[in-house]
């Protein structure tokens, strides 16, 4: 497992997690809130932690896409304290509050309610907001549902991003974790995401290339936002090599991005990987290491973002190719193909687990496969 650090961070120390690990801890919350929603006050919201591009938001979103529950994306720094607080109307001698419908209102509803940005923001928001994370309600006009988790994420003061310090009362009220970037989870959710395989293949090859502030933050820098972007730019294609050379570098910075285009010249001379699942007994396994790399990723792309109804010879060929090759690198493939280990499978997956010739597979790369599957879990 690679997990990168920010090293520029002198910050107190937090707890640290990756984006499994944050998953895991909000699900929790989320049955202990289904179970027991009359004490719903009691159970701790979270605050998110971690440099720009990390990740934060993105692992809300995407847990609440999987578990089919509500999603509410606040961005406070465009907003203002009186749409949290809601309108005063004057209405004859007293005054009523008009109340932003941005709020749930069915009390049946489940899901996370995300104040993204929240240290971004000055301390007349975040007074604001202070009634609504941590009491759950406005005054006597609104109270949220029980079955939604607060969720908070902002920056660091030593991430050269726009911070404003949180209020000790706010703050003590916070279950704090700090997100940090890891690259396995990430290439998980890269192999169902479509995730361009020049990418992922490079960041296998050079995984100190997936975060680092270390250069100049005031230009493009890696990260796994950048990284997603410099995915979009190949899949559309529209570019000559020096359009994408200058993307590149100006998506996660100079010295990444000068890599990476090194590694897709490379790259782009290993066999044909579609017409390989279509062959695999033309099937040659090169010699440089990151056409390695590049040509496991591109294997694992092209398993799984092909014609539908060519998916099982794909899975044939794979399996078959897979066994011709070092038990390192088809480990790395097969884990990859799975979704980063057992917790990550889906019913596609499974085809492969339930291939004739998957124990015959086992059998020649049973021992890495293990290695590097704990490897992936532990991470």
């Amino acid at each position: 497992m690679t997990r990168s650090r920010n090293r520029r961070d002198n910050s107190p120390m937090q707890a640290s997690a990756g984006p499994g690990e944050i998953r895991e801890l909000m699900q929790h919350q989320l049955r202990q809130l289904k179970a027991f929603p009359e004490r719903a006050r009691e159970i701790a919201p979270f605050m998110l932690w971690g440099a720009p591009g990390v990740g934060k938001s993105s692992i809300v979103r995407e847990l609440c896409a999987d578990l089919e529950i509500g999603f509410i994306d606040i961005r406070l720094a465009q907003m203002d304290p009186v749409d949290i607080r809601g309108l005063p109307v004057p209405r004859d001698e007293r005054v009523e509050w008009l109340l932003s419908s941005l709020w749930p209102r069915d009390p049946e509803s489940r899901g996370i309610l995300l104040f993204d940005e929240l240290t971004a923001v000055d301390r007349s928001l975040q007074v604001a907001v202070y009634e609504l994370i941590l009491d759950r309600r406005l005054g006597t006009l609104y109270e949220v549902p029980p079955g939604w988790l607060m969720v908070a994420a902002g920056n660091r003061v030593t991430d050269a991003a726009v911070t404003t310090t949180m209020s000790s009362a706010l703050a003590n009220r916070f279950c704090h974790l700090e997100v940090t970037p890891d690259l396995e989870d990430w290439l998980a959710w890269a192999a169902t995401a479509g995730i361009h395989p020049d990418v992922t293949g490079f960041l296998r090859f050079r995984p100190e290339c997936f975060h680092d502030m270390e250069g100049d933050l005031e230009r493009g820098w890696p990260s796994a936002r950048s990284w997603e972007r410099v995915s979009e730019m190949l899949h559309r294609g529209e570019l000559s090599e020096r359009g994408m050379e200058l993307m590149a570098c100006g998506l996660v910075g100079l010295g990444a991005g000068r890599e990476f285009m090194g590694f897709m010249d490379w790259s782009s001379r290993i066999p044909d990987v579609e017409r390989l699942l279509a062959n695999p007994s033309e099937f040659e396994f090169p010699r440089r290491a990151d056409q390695r790399h590049a040509l496991c990723s591109a294997l694992v792309y092209y398993l799984w973002n092909g014609p539908a109804e060519h998916l099982d010879r794909r899975i044939d060929a794979f399996v078959e190719i897979g066994k011709r090759m070092p038990s390192d690198f088809a480990a790395m493939a097969m884990i990859d193909a799975l979704g980063g280990g057992s917790t990550r499978m889906d019913e596609r997956a499974l085809k492969l687990i339930e291939h004739p010739e998957y124990n015959a597979w086992t059998r020649i790369h049973g021992e890495a496969f293990d290695r590097h599957r704990r490897g992936a879990l532990a991470a």
